[in-house]
């Protein structure tokens, strides 16, 4: 009967691992940055957006085009040649009639108007093109720091359970010598000691572990979460460029000062456009049609052309509120390019500073971690004949762990930098 147990329980257990198995998920960077672009909300609703935009350009540029507007009329007055009417049927003449006809509007020109407001609104058009972008390196620059600290918690927790594994053997050691009176009932505690401190960092390193994942999911737009088997990315640690260059491609690359550019151009052309509101507009006018019912003394068909002025004269200062409230508007949007271009500045030479901080902590992390190793197995063998004390080796153990940590740390914290750097630099598209 206990051995059927056991043959079910295998057999359930290994049920259970295939099946976790199988819905572990093998990731790559690149299939990440694939996934995130397709699927992400932020990124498609800024797409949809700046096609929007070009849609305001087509209604911008229908003042180009004719107006052509249908028209059907149909009266029945109370009586022939009524000469006073109220409301909609305010003709000086109103006959029974019906008629059908098109009015066509032109205009010929508004002295600039329309040619500004058009051209601001291509320029607003390609800052919300360049706002998409933006959007996508933010969105990308998460995606990679997510990843890479869901690596180093994998990382991490291989760490944990290494060391997990090794305290149980020394604790299983001690005990096991402890109860041929070859070592003490302290030994014993401290290494039982370790051993609980290892199994609360091997909790730890799952929780941080479910949590990167957690933020790796929701950046692939994933509603429910995966486990992930991550393919680590090789760091490349190539000399950079000199820090008044990475400012220099700053300043030309970065798809969120673009859209200040091209949104400060905008905001001028439209300054422009409201100044000219004060100015006439000539527009040519038609209208043309037949009528079918309608009083003797009509025609059966009718016709008219003609030009048409309109020079506004008082506006009770609506123009000029409108002029000045653009041009202020405007000169707002060359203070923000300002500071906007200042902060990219700071940005940049802080993370070229950061990066090469944390190279630095990726070599001092791996000499530390050779020393560590070397302390441990110094420690462990002075213990294991007998001249020293269980507290030096757990104090070597202690440190090998931590050494063990701040290089997996070190290593995933310069890539991060990595992609903090591209994306202030606008080269993470």
């Amino acid at each position: 009967m206990i051995a059927r147990n056991l043959v079910v329980a295998g057999v359930f257990g290994f049920a259970v691992l295939s099946a976790r198995c199988q819905d572990v998920k093998t990731l790559s960077l690149s299939e990440a940055r694939e996934i995130t672009i397709k699927n992400h909300p932020r990124i498609t609703a800024a797409e949809l957006i700046a096609l929007a935009s070009k849609q305001a350009v087509r209604e911008t540029q229908s003042r180009y085009y004719p107006s052509v507007m249908a028209n059907a009329t149909a009266v029945d007055a109370t009586a022939d040649n009524t000469r006073v009417a109220a409301g909609g049927l305010n003709n000086p003449l109103i006959l029974t009639r019906n008629a059908e006809g098109v009015d066509v509007t032109q205009i010929i020109t508004d002295f600039g108007r329309t040619i500004n407001l058009s051209a601001s609104s291509k320029l607003h058009a390609r800052a919300e093109a360049q706002n998409a972008i933006a959007t996508r390196a933010e969105i990308l620059l998460a995606l990679n720091s997510a990843y890479f600290d869901a690596l180093a918690a994998q990382s991490i927790l291989e760490v944990a359970k290494q060391t997990v594994a090794t305290r149980q053997v020394t604790f299983d050691q001690i005990n096991e010598l402890a109860k041929n009176k070859l070592r003490s009932g302290l030994d014993v505690s401290f290494a039982n000691v370790d051993l609980a401190t290892g199994k609360l960092l091997l909790a730890d390193a799952q929780n941080n572990l479910e949590s990167a994942f957690e933020r790796l999911s929701n950046l692939l737009a994933e509603r429910e979460r995966r486990a992930y088997r991550l393919v680590d990315e090789p760091a490349n640690s190539a000399p950079l460029p000199d820090t008044a260059q990475l400012v220099q491609t700053a300043l030309n690359d970065r798809p969120d000062l673009a859209q200040l550019r091209f949104e400060r151009d905008a905001s001028s052309r439209f300054a422009r456009a409201e100044t000219q509101l004060q100015y006439p507009t000539i527009s040519a006018v038609g209208s043309a049609g037949v009528i079918p019912v309608h009083d003797s003394s009509m025609r059966d068909n009718y016709a008219a052309a003609g030009v048409n002025l309109s020079l506004p004269i008082f506006e009770g200062f609506l123009f000029s509120a409108r002029k000045d409230e653009a041009q202020l508007k405007s000169r707002a949007a060359t203070e923000d390019l300002r500071d906007a271009e200042d902060n990219v500045i700071r940005d940049v030479r802080i993370a070229v500073l950061n990066l090469n901080y944390a190279a630095e902590r990726m070599a001092l992390t791996a000499q530390l971690l050779e020393s560590a190793n070397q302390a441990f197995e110094l420690a462990q063998a002075r213990y294991q004949v007998g001249s020293s004390s269980i507290v030096e080796l757990s104090q070597a153990q202690l440190s090998q762990t931590q050494a063990r940590i701040e290089q997996s740390k070190a290593k995933y914290d310069y890539q991060i930098r990595q992609a903090i750097l591209s994306f202030q630099t606008g080269q993470l598209r």
